[in-house]
């Protein structure tokens, strides 16, 4: 048992529910990630788009994640707000290989930083640079240089690089937003 558990078991937090949303462009990985973070017999086999958005939920050790898995599309970016206010933690895919588009997802990412409801909380966000195994990806060091994430101070966040495909990445971002969310939620 781990300190964060003993701190939590002490303080009553087990299994205290964190409402995270899922957010970034279509086709980055988002759907696969929440997947591959489920109990093995509790996955799907066949990932499909999300349409609007679907709720998922996994556990770790001491919390129990509630994720709004919201679809990147275009014309499904304006239900993001609506979630806002219940979030309580923020998971931001990328395609680090999609090099066209990331100049889209940084527009998302201002938009989302600048909203009324995200603006003035200190909510963590969870960057995953997804898709590292595809050639032309990007180091997830570049994807936060453009990105701009160095310019966010006021809200703890973290990048992981990721291969959703393969889990590769994803243990070590839910780690550090365990631990992040038990100092938010105390």
């Amino acid at each position: 048992m781990g300190l964060f558990d003993k701190l939590a078991g002490w303080l009553g937090l087990k299994k205290k529910e964190v409402h995270v949303l899922c957010l970034g462009l279509d086709n980055s990985g988002k759907t696969t990630i929440i997947n591959k973070l489920k109990p093995s017999n509790a996955q799907s086999q066949d990932i499909v788009p999300t349409i609007g958005f679907s709720i998922e939920k996994f556990k770790t050790s001491s919390l129990s994640f509630t994720v709004f898995d919201m679809s990147g599309q275009g014309k499904y970016r304006d239900l993001w707000e609506h979630y806002y206010k219940e979030g309580q933690a923020i998971i931001f895919v990328i395609d680090s290989s999609d090099k066209l588009r990331m100049v889209v997802a940084k527009e998302e990412l201002d938009t989302l930083l600048n909203h009324p409801d995200i603006k003035h909380r200190r909510l963590p966000i969870l960057f995953f640079a997804n898709k590292m195994d595809l050639r032309d990806a990007v180091s997830s060091v570049k994807v936060s240089q453009l990105l701009s994430l160095e310019n966010i101070k006021d809200k703890p966040w973290h990048i992981c690089a990721s291969d959703a495909l393969k889990g590769e990445g994803l243990q070590e971002g839910v780690d550090w937003l365990q631990g992040i969310s038990y100092v938010i939620l105390l």
